[in-house]
């Protein structure tokens, strides 16, 4: 009787627990990257609020196989002029250098893609400063870009990564 009455009670702080960490998951996005023009670059972005983090998964392919591929938040929800660049500068509502994420950052710099050897990025990795669906630092109708080149985290404000090879606008799922 005993075992039982433990495995019900742990059984119930499991539960608790895990209803705990399901309540800080907050509102979703989703960005379908398309190639810009002359290139192949797809994929498909989904963001996910946790608390004061954001949680940033996806899959891009059409990559240079190996190589290290910028990637941002950008200030404009617009992929219309071809290239990619409509899409205006790196989403910065704060006013902050380009930098990698455990330095002063814009809110729109990312972590780097990193292509497998058949030019397929697959990815998942928490970032705070951004959110969706309110506030100076919300995503949705904000461009994303995937850019040909690594970012060297220290240009500025650009990181001298290079075309953007692939771009979407992130949208409220």
């Amino acid at each position: 009787m005993k075992y039982v009455a433990l495995a019900g009670a742990l059984g119930t702080a499991i539960l608790t627990a895990a209803c705990a960490s399901m309540s800080d998951a907050g509102p979703k996005a989703v960005a379908t990257l398309e190639p810009t023009r002359g290139n192949v670059a797809a994929g498909t972005v989904s963001f996910q609020q946790l608390g004061a983090q954001m949680q940033v998964s996806g899959r891009v392919s059409g990559l240079k196989p190996g190589q290290e591929h910028g990637f941002h938040v950008h200030e404009k929800g617009d992929c219309s002029s071809g290239d990619g660049m409509s899409t205006g500068g790196h989403f910065n509502p704060t006013g902050k250098p380009h930098g990698p994420q455990h330095a002063e950052h814009h809110a729109g710099d990312l972590p780097s893609l990193k292509a497998d050897a058949n030019g397929v990025a697959s990815f998942s990795f928490r970032v705070e400063g951004l959110a969706i669906g309110s506030g100076a630092t919300d995503i949705v109708g904000r461009g994303l870009i995937v850019h040909a080149d690594p970012d060297d985290f220290k240009t500025q404000p650009t990181g001298n990564s290079g075309a953007r090879i692939a771009c979407a606008v992130i949208r409220r799922a």
